[in-house]
C-alpha cells in the first residue's frame, strides 16, 4: 500500500453546563432535541434575510447559520458538487447521564476546523436555545459555563457570567500508539447504508464502517480546514474489506424523532453496543479510527448520533 498519510483535522471540544429548575426530563437521545432548538436559535440571531430559502439566498457563503447549520459546498468545490450540503462543522456529544433528582446538565459541543471562528455566535444560540425550552415538555435550560476539554478529558473554563477568554487555536489530535486490540463501543445509534439498506448486526461488517468514517473524515478536511486529505483511497478501502472483526455485540436501537422541518415522526433507529478488532497489521486504519470519536460516524452525526469511544487493550487481557 502506498501514499497513505494520515487525517489532519484541528479540534475542540467544549462543555456546557447549564442548570434548570427541575428534574432533567429529555429522551435518551436528546440530540436532535438540542440541534433543532440551537439552528432555529441561531438562524434568529444572524439571518438579515428574512422569508427566504438559504439555498436561493446570496449571502449563504458568507452567512454564520447557513456556514454552521446548512453548509453549502462553495460554488468552486471539487468534491461533492452533486450534493446540497457539505458535512457539519460540528457535532454535539452527551457526556452526562442526568439521574431522575439531577437539576444540572451539560453538553459538548465539537468543533472541526474554521468551525471555531464562529464559536461566539454558538454559544449565543445555545445559551438562548436552553432558555427557549428543550423537548416536549419545553424545559429551560441556563448556562452557567463552559469549559475547554483537552484531549487528556480535562477541563478549563473559558467562559462564564457572559464573559468569553480570548481563544487558543485549535490542535491536531495526538494519535496515541497502536495497541494491540481495541474495543469499540457505539453509544448513540448507528446508521450506515449499504446498497440502499440499513446495515443490521447480522450484517455488519468493517469495509462498510471504515469506508463511511474515511468519507466523513475526507470532507471534514476538504471543507473545514486548509490541508485536504490526500491519501491512497482505494487501497486503504480495498484493504478494509478483507478486515474481520475479533468480536462482535450489536443490537438495533428503534428510535425516532419529530421532524419540524419535514412536520412527521422520522425513523433514526441504529446499532448500539460494541466490537473488538485485532490491530495487527492495520496501522493505517488507527488514526481515523481513534479520530472518529470526534468526529462520529454515519448519518445524524450533527445530532449527536454515530458516536463511539475507544478501549486500548493488550490480547492478553482481552
Amino acid at each position: 500500500m502506498t501514499s497513505i498519510s494520515q487525517p489532519n483535522i484541528p479540534i475542540k471540544t467544549y462543555r456546557f453546563y447549564f442548570t434548570t429548575d427541575s428534574a432533567v426530563r429529555l429522551p435518551g437521545f436528546p440530540g436532535s432535541a438540542w440541534r433543532g432548538a440551537f439552528g432555529h436559535a441561531l438562524k434568529k440571531t444572524v439571518c438579515i434575510v428574512r422569508n427566504t430559502p438559504c439555498n436561493q439566498c446570496m449571502l449563504k457563503n458568507a452567512c454564520v447559520y447557513s456556514t454552521v447549520f446548512e453548509t453549502p459546498p462553495p460554488a468552486n468545490a471539487e468534491k461533492m458538487r452533486k450534493y446540497t450540503a457539505a458535512p457539519h462543522p460540528f457535532v454535539l456529544q452527551f457526556p452526562v447521564t442526568a439521574s431522575a433528582s439531577d437539576t444540572s446538565y451539560s453538553l459538548d459541543m465539537i468543533l472541526f476546523g474554521h468551525g471555531q471562528r464562529h464559536f461566539p455566535y454558538i454559544i449565543h444560540a445555545l445559551k438562548t436555545a436552553g432558555q427557549g425550552g428543550i423537548g416536549g415538555h419545553q424545559q429551560i435550560f441556563n448556562l452557567q459555563k463552559i469549559d475547554e476539554i483537552n484531549q487528556q478529558g480535562l477541563g478549563e473554563t473559558i467562559y462564564q457570567k457572559g464573559e468569553l477568554l480570548s481563544q487558543k487555536p485549535a490542535e491536531l489530535m495526538l494519535i496515541p500508539a497502536l495497541p494491540e486490540q481495541i474495543k469499540i463501543t457505539f453509544h448513540t445509534p448507528l446508521r450506515i447504508k449499504q446498497d440502499s439498506k440499513n446495515l443490521t448486526a447480522r450484517d455488519f461488517n468493517f469495509g462498510s464502517f471504515f469506508g463511511t468514517l474515511l468519507r466523513r473524515i475526507s470532507m471534514i478536511s476538504y471543507f473545514h480546514t486548509d490541508t485536504p486529505l490526500e491519501t491512497d483511497f482505494a487501497s486503504l478501502t480495498a484493504k478494509a474489506r478483507t478486515v474481520q472483526f475479533a468480536a462482535q455485540q450489536l443490537k438495533w436501537y428503534d428510535w425516532t424523532r419529530y421532524s419540524s422541518r419535514q412536520q412527521t415522526e422520522m425513523n433514526m433507529g441504529g446499532l448500539i453496543g460494541s466490537l473488538h478488532l485485532d490491530m495487527q497489521g492495520l496501522e493505517d486504519f488507527w488514526p481515523y479510527l481513534w479520530l472518529g470519536q470526534w468526529t462520529h460516524v454515519g448519518k445524524g452525526t450533527s445530532m449527536g448520533m454515530g458516536a463511539y469511544t475507544l478501549e486500548l487493550t493488550s490480547l492478553s487481557n482481552a
